[in-house]
């Protein structure tokens, strides 16, 4: 698996929503990039005094697909994550992570990135980001847009931080892989 095998089409006059499918691919990309090719010493590697590691933002960002997901589409968390609270999962994640062999990493992601991606195409479609999401708190209630935009939030929030642990790591850096 490898950042060039990620979907991304280019879509310079699309409408919204696929101007949000578009940015949310592309940021798949780069953090790919700066995630991917590397063994377990890599993915595992501390930078202290951080206890975040490569392993844990694969596996943290395939919490976060899933979940912010199945959120916009109403549905339950799935496996792995049915085992735990939403603030548990968070947790769990980042420990974890660093018994994970790297393929399982990787798979985990790359699965997570094409059910987000083929569940977004479907939300998104005829006004779909503007349906209503029932969080059963109603001053929570949000709409699609809003956890598409929280969801681009986080890769690019964790992209930022790969590009510095990945630089650490073998000296991999940019702005694009392209």
């Amino acid at each position: 698996m490898d950042w060039r095998n990620l979907p991304k089409e280019e879509c310079l006059q699309g409408n919204e929503a696929e101007m949000m499918r578009f940015a949310v691919d592309r940021v798949r990309q780069q953090f790919a990039w700066k995630t991917g090719g590397l063994g377990a010493e890599g993915l595992r590697q501390l930078h202290p005094p951080s206890t975040m590691t490569l392993a844990g933002l694969v596996k943290h960002m395939t919490f976060v697909e899933d979940g912010f997901t199945a959120r916009a589409a109403e549905q339950p968390l799935g496996a792995p994550w049915d085992a735990r609270s939403w603030v548990d999962n968070d947790e769990w994640v980042w420990g974890s992570a660093v018994t994970d062999s790297p393929e399982e990493l990787y798979a985990q992601w790359y699965g997570a990135t094409a059910r987000s991606r083929a569940t977004w195409e479907q939300l998104s479609a005829d006004g779909g980001l503007d349906v209503v999401v029932d969080t059963g708190d109603p001053e929570w209630a949000t709409n699609r847009r809003r956890i598409l935009i929280d969801l681009l939030e986080e890769y690019l929030k964790h992209t930022g931080h790969a590009d510095v642990l990945r630089e650490a790591v073998d000296g991999l850096r940019g702005n694009d892989p392209e």
